[in-house]
């Protein structure tokens, strides 16, 4: 199963009252999918004046004011000036800085900032603490790469020497395109200096464009086919925005004014349902199960039963590659970071271990998070790490089960019917009379039955079950008349 197919890649957008959500078809599957709540829209990429309120060198780390909620986290490597001296004599409380948010709040931990700011455009990045020019390692076409990098080398050398990372959109750009870009780049931060020195700290000087217009920017190129929001005044504004920026790609921009969701009408609401699911079935018949925690994702890889004239080592790898390009997909879509453990099913082949391997770092070409996959184990295991900026699709969409708590599991009818037997003997223990009423949920009701009448006997009493299906799996009430 290989990757060589040229990706033909649609983005749809839908706005509601409270959210936007865009959709990125690759080869007509459902992607990757960005999504901004008003009550938790991404500040990254905000630029503030912020006031420095404590220095910790024991963990080369500071905290920043930036106006928010909570304090801003920074670490030494993010930090402008000669680290060898030690957090401590770079940063001192109550210093104005200007920072950047490079990663949102998730979970109990504060938003991440770096002193290191950098101004994204189309084409370029804009790093002016740096000197150094690079270009993107999606462009792999040697030619290609040595002329953008002379390019932006001759750009840089007439104008501001400022560090400059060439996108992967440059890709085919010309000389004069670049230029301006620069040019509008350098004025852009011009600007934010001026701000710096006349605002009071904490203040936000900068702030990353609205989430349809970062799509247009950041995505949009000659593989997308349709860009097509359901939104009136985004139409507009992307419309707008790509006339200027990139004008070739304006025909591209399309609204949708049908009555039908737009969601439903490309079958996008469905897909998005299924991202509950932490079990996910692959066409071999096998499976993967994706359990999130805070910082570890476990991803546990099942073979279906085995059928057909291939050896078991040869299915079970074919299961194996199946499942690597099923997980790249489901990491990107579920937006899942940090460290990644995934238990492929064993294989006794090391050239079988390696083609799964290989499989795995092909489907994540794609990825625009920074990965780093270590080599697979004699057991099939894959320790990798994948860059957060955000909060995860499955954290964002759900909260803890108010029923089993965040465990994910309820009592078994078993043991939830030993309980209620054992409640019962102890709430009538060493008192007289009364029958009892026990309510509880119609499938506890059921199991509870069968031992209806030893109970009785056991207590003494006569007890009425009374089915209840409001109640939760583990609630019930047992009451002495």
């Amino acid at each position: 199963m290989e990757n060589n197919q040229k990706n033909t890649i649609e983005i749809y957008s839908n706005r509601s009252f409270d959210e936007i959500r865009i959709a990125v078809i690759e080869n007509s599957r459902l992607a990757e999918i960005f999504w901004e709540r008003s009550s938790n829209a991404s500040l990254v990429g905000n630029i503030y004046k912020g006031v420095v309120e404590n220095v910790l060198p024991g963990i080369s780390s500071a905290f920043i004011n930036i106006g928010l909620e909570k304090n801003a986290y920074i670490y030494i490597s993010d930090v402008i000036g000669d680290k060898r001296q030690g957090i401590d004599n770079i940063l001192k409380k109550g210093q104005e800085v200007m920072v950047q948010i490079i990663k949102d709040a998730i979970s109990t931990k504060g938003m991440k900032v770096t002193m290191d700011i950098t101004i994204p455009g189309k084409y370029l990045v804009l790093s002016p603490y740096s000197d150094h020019i690079s270009v993107s390692k999606n462009i792999e076409d040697e030619a290609e790469r040595e002329r953008l990098l002379n390019i932006v080398t001759s750009i840089v050398e007439s104008t501001k020497k400022y560090g400059v990372i060439v996108r992967t959109e440059a890709e085919g750009v010309g000389e004069e395109e670049l230029r301006k870009e620069y040019k509008y780049l350098i004025r852009l931060w011009e600007s934010l200096l001026k701000k710096f020195e006349n605002v009071r700290a904490p203040s936000l000087l900068y702030k990353d464009m609205d989430i349809t217009l970062q799509v247009a920017r950041d995505l949009l190129n000659k593989d997308v086919s349709i860009y097509m929001l359901d939104n009136r005044e985004d139409y507009y504004n992307v419309l707008d925005f790509v006339s200027k920026i990139s004008p070739e790609y304006k025909d591209k921009i399309k609204l949708y004014e049908a009555k039908t969701p737009i969601f439903k009408a490309f079958n996008i609401e469905q897909e998005i349902d299924e991202l509950r699911k932490i079990k996910i079935e692959i066409p071999s018949g096998g499976s993967i199960i994706i359990q999130e925690a805070e910082s570890l994702c476990a991803i546990d890889v099942n073979t279906g039963r085995y059928t057909g004239n291939k050896s078991q080592e040869e299915t079970v790898t074919q299961t194996n590659i199946e499942a690597a390009y099923e997980i790249a997909r489901q990491l990107r879509l579920r937006n899942i970071g940090g460290i990644i453990v995934i238990d492929f099913i064993d294989m006794k082949k090391a050239s079988n271990r390696n083609r799964v391997m290989k499989a795995l770092e092909d489907a994540l070409k794609n990825d625009r998070a920074k990965i780093k996959i270590l080599p697979i184990t004699r057991l099939g295991l894959i320790e990798m790490t994948r860059e957060r900026r955000r909060e995860s699709t499955f954290s964002m969409l759900t909260q803890e089960c108010p029923q089993c708590h965040g465990s994910g599991r309820v009592l078994s009818i078993e043991s939830l019917r030993i309980k209620i037997q054992r409640d019962i003997i102890d709430l009538t223990r060493g008192k007289n009379g009364g029958n009892l009423r026990v309510v509880l949920h119609p499938v506890v009701m059921e199991a509870l039955k069968p031992k209806l009448h030893q109970m009785e006997k056991t207590v003494q009493r006569n007890i009425k079950l009374v089915s209840d299906p409001q109640l939760i799996w583990e609630d019930y009430r047992i009451i002495i008349e």
